[in-house]
């Protein structure tokens, strides 16, 4: 990040990770997806509402058992998607990883994992809602979103990655050429961007050839993110040396 700019925007929020990270003093988060963005509107306006979201459903787990409650509110969320139901299966299902089908069924299993406690949650709200502070929320498409950073200001894209992702947050129809274009909109007007997308797997054999236009960029830093987060689950117990990924973070100034 620059060491100052105006206000961060983040049009592909998900979790929030760098957001909360950086916990800027004026930050916009937004999404595409109303259950997501429904999450840290309440977590916002009214933090005691989203555990008590979380607190339900954990309480109906302990009750019935895990499978069961799952499938009941996995039943609930794929009935009408909301953000109650959703910030629960975020957490119980299958290694976290959220996936979708084309029309927005989610059919990720439940995990083997038990979910956190209730106030481990809540304590997690209360660190966040801090850390979000000076965030405003909004569902937006990340078109209209990056339109609203003024010169000055700092986006951060962490779009759907091309070669992983499409299936696990319903992105199939995402396009990374009209990102790129809109990133170049972006930087033609002072708007600095960074762009988070595929890089290397598999220990470096594997690399992510993704078409970036040359001189969008001006800046490029190989992040290592660990190791798979997928192949922890379908290879327990390994050490996975094989298996680290490597992401490309590139920057227009």
């Amino acid at each position: 990040m620059p060491e100052r700019f105006g206000t961060y925007h983040e049009p592909f929020l998900g979790s929030g990770a760098v957001l909360g990270t950086a916990a800027p003093a004026r930050a916009r988060g937004s999404d595409c997806f109303a259950p997501l963005v429904g999450i840290w509107e309440t977590l916002k306006r009214d933090p005691d509402l989203l555990v008590s979201w979380y607190a339900s459903r954990v309480r109906l787990h302990r009750q019935i058992g895990k499978q069961r409650a799952y499938d009941e509110v996995l039943g609930s969320y794929n009935a009408r998607p909301n953000a109650a139901d959703f910030i629960f299966l975020s957490r119980a299902c299958y290694g976290g990883v959220v996936r979708f089908r084309k029309d927005g069924y989610m059919s990720t299993p439940c995990g083997v994992h038990e979910p956190i406690s209730e106030h481990s949650f809540a304590a997690r709200v209360r660190t966040w809602q801090h850390r979000v502070r000076g965030a405003e929320f909004a569902r937006l498409d990340y078109e209209e979103a990056m339109d609203r950073a003024v010169p000055g200001d700092v986006v951060y894209c962490d779009p759907p990655y091309s070669h992983t992702q499409a299936i696990l947050y319903g992105a199939q129809d995402f396009s990374l050429a009209r990102l790129l274009s809109r990133i170049s909109v972006c930087k033609a007007r002072g708007v600095r961007v960074l762009l988070s997308i595929d890089g290397t797997k598999k220990s470096g054999s594997v690399l992510c050839d993704v078409p970036i236009p040359d001189g969008l960029f001006v800046h490029e830093v190989a992040v290592n993110v660990g190791r798979s987060m997928l192949r922890r689950f379908q290879r327990g117990g390994d050490s996975l040396e094989d298996e680290v990924v490597h992401d490309r973070l590139l920057m227009t100034f």
